[in-house]
């Protein structure tokens, strides 16, 4: 395997030849292997808007967002893309972009507004409607059960035990309802990222800054992936079960040893507790100099783990980028977060000046994508069930010029860099031969509400015009271009 220190040495592609993926389209579908699924996602409460109708509740980011100083734009969700509203014009650019698979969530308050009960039937009713559009447009559904928008009526949150049995009644309710036309589920998307931001440092909902202390709320959504494959199975569902889970290659700005303890503990605190359980049906041993702050991992009931060690069709993968780890107090370890609030971790990350950066701050290194593969089939080997890409993308400033256009080579580029990375990564003599990657979703299909960050960021392929009251749908160069990458398979 490739180690992450070799990359650092090895040429940056020049902006001329990494610009050049426009005219390159049909290369890259060549490159594209023969059964590989190319998809895009979306995220229920990114997207949908309608928040106060047809009997949705309140989610912990509606909460979130209603202190607009927790917003960087002093934005909501309320409106959004109004997914809800325009699904049939949606459904038309989906199909005419190609994909062959469509990821979105469902949204968990719109379906129980209290969290647990029978499901709502306007918001059922919606769900059909988006099923039933992909399906008769040949476009295969991955759907998530909840991506962050925990019911607030779920006191507690994921720090409350109680919040993963809510959970798995709900996912064996929406099992039997949908479940004879998904064909791919993902019960929880990036635990981590809600643990780490959410409840351990404060910048994202629902806002706790408990540092260690939020280590419950990954047990707790472990455990909560666990019970709703269990649920899923019990409903009978037609479709493949798989959890998408958060994975940055970790290195340490120095050899010094502060550098490096403080590295390796990030990498158990964002990667390996999420995914050793699942894979390995264990947590990794604490870290000796850590071991007070982590002995919560040494308390877990086993009956938990053997519910969180389930067998799974598909492993989902949010690739992002790499984080480089220093020892010390200093910005937040989230490049893209506002201004961190106290307490803080005795760490922080550091830039990767040798490589650019997406118009967030994220790092753009597809070399990493192979280290992240490589990391994976090291570490869980055989036990590691085929991998989906389940999160790659960009955020930029995009906005239209005088003629309605949208250009985004920088897009194109980090999806062509990446894409070719993934796939030459698992070839035979790739750094990460023997992952058996079977697909890749683009994030997003559509500009959305960006968490923390509000509208101030765009991910999607489709530009969505927030400020004119119509949330007018333009298609940027991104999709032009995928959509000639797919028709060139």
């Amino acid at each position: 395997m490739q180690s992450a220190r070799n990359i650092r040495s090895k040429p940056r592609p020049t902006a001329s030849e990494s610009r050049d993926w426009p005219h390159r389209t049909a290369e890259l579908g060549d490159l594209l292997p023969d059964g590989f699924s190319m998809g895009v996602s979306t995220t229920a409460f990114q997207v949908e808007g309608a928040a106060r109708d047809g009997g949705r509740g309140d989610s912990v980011w509606d909460t979130f967002s209603a202190a607009s100083a927790r917003i960087r734009d002093g934005s909501n969700a309320s409106v959004a893309a109004d997914h809800l509203n325009k699904l049939a014009e949606d459904a038309t650019l989906l199909r005419e972009l190609g994909v062959d698979a469509y990821r979105f969530s469902l949204s968990w308050p719109r379906l129980q507004a209290q969290g647990r009960g029978a499901l709502n039937r306007n918001g059922l009713a919606f769900y059909d409607r988006l099923l039933d559009e992909l399906l008769v447009g040949g476009i295969s559904p991955t759907v998530t059960l909840s991506h962050w928008d925990t019911p607030t009526a779920l006191r507690g949150g994921w720090l409350n035990r109680d919040t993963a049995g809510r959970f798995a009644d709900y996912a064996h309710a929406v099992g039997e309802a949908l479940g004879d036309r998904v064909d791919a589920w993902v019960t929880l998307d990036d635990p981590a990222t809600v643990m780490l931001q959410g409840y351990a440092l404060g910048t994202d909902a629902p806002g706790h800054a408990l540092l260690f202390d939020a280590l419950p709320a990954a047990h707790h959504q472990l455990l909560a992936h666990g019970l709703a494959v269990q649920g899923l199975r019990a409903a009978d569902v037609q479709g493949q079960i798989g959890i998408a889970n958060a994975h940055s290659p970790v290195e340490s700005l120095t050899d010094r040893e502060q550098d490096r303890s403080y590295a390796a503990l990030y990498d158990l605190l964002h990667n390996r507790i999420f995914a050793d359980p699942v894979l390995l049906g264990r947590y990794p041993d604490p870290l000796e100099p850590f071991a007070v702050e982590l002995r919560g991992l040494l308390e877990a009931d086993p009956a938990d783990l053997a519910v969180i060690h389930q067998p799974l069709d598909f492993y989902g993968l949010n690739y992002a980028g790499p984080t480089r780890i220093a020892a010390g107090t200093g910005r937040t370890i989230f490049v893209d977060d506002p201004a961190p609030v106290a307490p803080a971790f005795p760490f922080h990350s550091a830039p990767f000046r040798e490589f650019p950066v997406t118009g967030t701050g994220q790092v753009s290194a597809p070399e990493y994508l192979g280290v992240a593969f490589a990391e994976l089939h090291t570490r869980y080997g055989d036990l590691l069930p085929p991998v989906l890409i389940t999160s790659l993308g960009a955020g930029y400033g995009d906005q239209a010029d005088a003629r309605g256009t949208v250009r985004d080579p920088l897009r194109i580029d980090y999806l062509g860099e990446h894409l070719k990375a993934a796939v030459t990564a698992v070839q035979p003599n790739g750094m990460a031969a023997g992952v058996r990657l079977t697909g890749c979703f683009v994030r997003s299909f559509l500009d959305g509400f960006e968490w923390s960050a509000g509208y101030a960021e765009r991910f999607g392929l489709v530009h969505v015009s927030f400020t004119d009251g119509m949330t007018t749908r333009t298609p940027k160069d991104s999709y032009r271009w995928l959509q000639k990458v797919l028709a060139a398979r």
